[in-house]
C-alpha cells in the first residue's frame, strides 16, 4: 500500500547552510508564495499545474526538465534550494525518483510528501511478452546493465504509472487530495480545476481505445526503445512484443543475446516499427529496426515516455505527448486516427 502524504523531519544544518547562496529553480510563482510546491517529474509537474491553475499565491517548481531521465537525474545545488524551501513535494512514486532520499537529506526538506500514485495499482515486474521464454537467461539478460542497486529500486514494481491515461486520473486526483489538504482556503479552486482537467482525459482515453480497437488484436504489437510502457499496452489491449533496451530503468544496457531475442521476435511476429523515445540515443533502436527490416520511429517521431519535450513542442504537456505517441503507434499499424474530441484539440 502507497502513503499518500509524509513528512520528513528538517536534516543536517550544515546542508541547509552550503544550499543558502544558491539561486532558486524558476518557478510558476512568486518568492513570497503562500504555498509553495516542488514536482520532480515533467508529468508530474504537469498534472500538479493543472490542478493549480492560475491560483493567486500559489508556486510550482519542475525538478526534471524536458527530455531529461527521471533515472539519471542529479538535482542541482538550485534545485535543493528549491526542495528545501518547498512546503509540498509531489513525486510519482513507485520506486521512480532514485535520487529522493539523498535530496531530501541534503536539502533538509520537512513539508509534507504527496505520492501520487498512491491510487494506482502497480505492475509488479516487468510486463511479460509472448517471447519471454524463449532463452533460460532471459531474467538475467532482462537486467544485464543494472547495478544491483538500479534494480533494487524498482523492486517494489514498474514506475511508468501514467502511460496508462486512467491512471492519469487517478495521479491528478491524488495530487488534487493532497493540495487541499495542504491548503484549505484554495480547496475549491483545486478542485475545479482538477474536475475540468480529468473531463480531458476521459476524453483522451476514450479516444485512445475507439482508434485501438478499430485494430484486430493480432495486430495490436509494439516494440519500444525501453520497458516503460507496460500500462499502456496492458489499458489498450496491445501485445508488448519487447523493448530495446528490457528494463524499467533507460540508462541500462541490452546484452548481445537481448538483442538478438527482440530481432526474432519482431520478425517471428510481423512487427512493423521500432519506436525509439524522444529523451533517449536511437542508436541501439536503430541498429536492431534496421537487423529486422522494419521502420525505426525516432527524432521528431520518437515517443515520449519518461520524460515530456521542451515547450511549445509536440510533447511538452501530458495531453499532447499521449495525442502524439498514440497518433504514431496508430499510424505504424496503417491507421489514420479519428479527429480529437473538441476539448483535445
Amino acid at each position: 500500500m502507497h502513503k499518500r502524504y509524509f513528512a520528513v523531519p528538517a536534516l543536517v544544518a550544515s546542508a541547509a547552510l552550503a544550499l543558502s547562496g544558491c539561486a532558486s529553480t524558476p518557478a510558476a510563482g512568486t518568492a513570497s508564495s503562500d504555498l509553495k510546491i516542488v514536482a520532480t517529474t515533467t508529468q508530474i509537474a504537469d498534472f500538479t499545474r493543472n490542478v493549480v491553475g492560475d491560483t493567486s499565491g500559489v508556486s510550482l517548481t519542475q525538478l526534471i526538465q524536458p527530455n531529461q531521465s527521471a533515472h539519471s537525474y542529479d538535482p542541482s545545488a538550485a534545485d535543493l534550494t528549491a526542495l528545501g524551501a518547498a512546503d509540498v513535494l509531489v513525486i510519482n512514486g513507485v520506486g521512480l525518483e532514485e535520487w529522493l532520499a539523498d535530496a531530501i537529506d541534503a536539502s533538509g526538506f520537512d513539508g509534507v510528501t504527496i505520492d501520487a500514485s498512491h491510487d494506482v495499482e502497480v505492475f509488479g515486474s516487468e510486463v511479460e511478452t509472448d517471447h519471454a521464454d524463449e532463452t533460460d537467461h532471459a531474467d538475467e539478460d532482462e537486467h544485464a546493465g543494472e547495478t544491483a542497486e538500479e534494480h533494487a529500486a524498482h523492486a517494489e514494481g514498474d514506475p511508468h504509472i501514467w502511460t496508462d491515461v486512467h491512471n492519469a486520473e487517478e495521479i491528478v486526483h491524488a495530487i488534487e487530495e493532497g493540495l487541499v489538504d495542504a491548503s484549505a482556503d484554495n480547496a475549491a479552486a483545486f478542485e475545479a480545476n482538477a474536475a475540468s482537467y480529468t473531463a480531458k482525459l476521459a476524453d483522451l482515453d476514450t479516444w485512445i481505445r475507439a482508434n485501438v480497437d478499430t485494430v484486430p488484436a493480432a495486430d495490436r504489437l509494439l516494440v519500444s526503445n525501453h520497458d516503460a510502457l507496460g500500462y499502456f499496452t496492458a489499458a489498450y489491449g496491445i501485445t508488448y512484443v519487447g523493448a530495446v533496451i528490457p528494463s524499467f530503468d533507460d540508462n541500462a544496457e541490452p546484452s548481445a543475446a537481448a538483442i538478438d531475442t527482440l530481432v526474432a521476435a519482431i520478425t517471428d511476429t510481423g512487427v512493423k516499427a521500432v519506436f525509439s523515445e524522444a529523451s533517449l540515443n536511437p542508436k541501439t533502436a536503430d541498429t536492431i529496426a534496421s537487423e529486422a527490416n522494419v521502420k525505426v520511429y525516432s527524432g521528431d517521431e520518437a515517443l515520449y515516455v519518461d520524460s515530456l519535450g521542451p515547450a511549445d513542442g509536440a510533447g511538452d504537456t501530458y495531453l499532447k505527448a499521449q495525442i502524439h505517441n498514440s497518433t504514431l503507434i496508430l499510424e505504424s499499424w496503417g491507421v489514420t486516427p479519428t479527429a480529437l474530441p473538441a476539448d483535445l484539440q
